[in-house]
């Protein structure tokens, strides 16, 4: 800034030596010649501090190219870590989305296998037998619950399932050739007793601990403790052997227990489910019976009125009338079989008193052979089902009483629940078994009324134009 100044003073200076006159050259030169030298004096100091700005710069320059090109470097060092993270970056996003496939790929597996595991755990319990059920149904059923847990995570449910499935197979390993186990078994009277069960193939075997009862285990529905039934005499011995030792002598069945089954099994007849019905069962069947019999016997009597019909002497009657032979009519009327023309014949031979009342007293005689048994058939569809009902409430009261005293029996109180059902199946049966051939009795009774009717309103027609004329030819 000095410099700049000290410049424009000497610049000042030249020219207002250049404007002044001739008088003043003197003065001027002299001034002239001290301004040069004082301008001399500045410029060898503007020079010299010119040169110290120069030095100074030169020294400055240096160190700042130097931090200039340090931080140039940095500054490359810098982008090739950003490089280098930024690769880093999409690599891991890469990854990450490689490892979220993966999971979702891994999660997809385990609700499969997590699926099979229940499906394997619902569909297990009906391929082994009842008795198993005692051996390996509490991991079968922590197994089937933890399936339908939404509170437990997808570990926890694998835990369960993984249990239930490794006892499976162990179970599967002891199977081969055979296993026992201890569990509960109820006898044909209804007594649950410890034992031992041994399961050899299709076939389950049980013995009590006390040795009394043994015999093939058959499942029981709605209950986890198995139906004991024992055989007969070599083969209940060979039985209870091999359950309590291991070995012995039993039955050969290459039907994987088809034939043992067969054997166990009660025949189920008719007799058998009467038997079981209760003391109710013997007024149905007397109803049954006396249903079936007035049903033959109204068929076969249709079926003589069938046979029986002559429209050819109906056709001949109504020739006699309509000519006035009212003694032929009448002789038609008692040869012919046809209820209709025996109506009409009855009718003719009374007509001097009332001929309608004649009709009306005939029609009500032969629909009365129509009618018969259509009042014991009405009464039977009535009767039966109170009967089954009478059977039920009777059944129904032996099993509340077995209920409210010993409970250890539970084939006597299905009995009772099951004599309740047949009486009121065999009411329902009988009572609709016998509606059908009571409404076809009906039907058929109304025909012959309708058709009684319809030749006595002719008769009418043809009897009264007949009459009057007879009278006009008398007067």
């Amino acid at each position: 800034m000095k410099t700049k100044i000290k410049t424009t003073r000497i610049v000042l200076g030249i020219f207002c030596l250049a404007f002044s006159g001739p008088a003043e050259q003197p003065a001027a030169n002299e001034s002239m010649n001290q301004l040069s030298a004082s301008t001399g004096l500045e410029l060898n100091k503007s020079i010299q501090e010119l040169n110290r700005l120069r030095d100074r710069i030169a020294t400055e320059k240096l160190p700042l190219a130097q931090e200039l090109t340090s931080s140039e470097e940095k500054l490359v060092q810098l982008r090739r870590s950003y490089e280098q993270n930024a690769r880093m970056v999409d690599a891991g996003n890469l990854e990450l989305t490689t490892i979220k496939n993966g999971i979702k790929v891994s999660q997809d597996e385990m609700t499969y296998i997590g699926n099979l595991l229940d499906e394997y755990a619902r569909s297990f319990e009906s391929k082994i037998n009842v008795s198993e059920l005692q051996y390996c149904g509490e991991s079968l059923d922590t197994a089937k619950k933890a399936a339908e847990n939404t509170t437990l995570s997808m570990e926890q449910k694998f835990t369960c399932q993984t249990v239930f499935l490794k006892g499976s197979v162990d179970r599967l390993f002891n199977a081969i050739g055979g296993m026992r186990f201890p569990g509960v078994g109820v006898d044909m009277q209804g007594t649950v007793e410890d034992g031992q069960f041994a399961v050899i193939g299709p076939v389950a075997l049980f013995r009590a601990n006390d040795g009394k009862t043994a015999g093939l285990v058959i499942p029981q529905s709605g209950s986890t403790k198995p139906l004991i039934r024992p055989l007969e005499g070599v083969m209940q011995s060979g039985l209870a052997a091999v359950v309590e030792r291991g070995e012995g002598t039993m039955p050969l069945d290459p039907s994987r227990g088809g034939a043992l089954k067969a054997l166990v099994q009660q025949k189920v007849s008719l007799i058998s489910i009467f038997k079981k019905g209760g003391p109710i069962m013997w007024p149905l069947l007397f109803a049954a019976c006396l249903a079936i019999f007035t049903v033959v016997e109204r068929i076969l009597f249709l079926i003589g009125q069938q046979v029986k019909r002559d429209p050819k002497a109906m056709d001949r009657f109504f020739a006699a009338v309509e000519r006035g032979d009212t003694e032929e009519a009448v002789e038609i009327g008692n040869a012919s079989q046809f209820y209709v023309v025996r109506t009409l014949g009855y009718a003719m031979r009374h007509k001097e008193k009332s001929l309608a009342n004649a009709l009306l007293y005939a029609q009500e005689q032969e629909t009365k052979r129509f009618r018969r048994g259509i009042p014991v058939l009405d009464t039977i569809i009535t009767l039966a089902p109170l009967l089954g009902l009478l059977g039920t409430v009777t059944g129904m009261m032996g099993s509340f009483s077995l209920i409210g005293g010993e409970l250890s029996s539970p084939g006597a109180i299905t009995g009772g629940i099951a004599e309740a059902l047949i009486a009121t199946a065999f009411g329902l049966g009988i009572a609709i078994t016998s509606l059908i051939p009571f409404n076809y009795l009906n039907t058929k009774m109304e025909e012959a009324r309708l058709e009684i009717e319809c030749a006595a309103t002719q008769l009418e027609l043809l009897v009264h134009p007949a009459a009057a004329a007879m009278a006009a030819s008398k007067e």
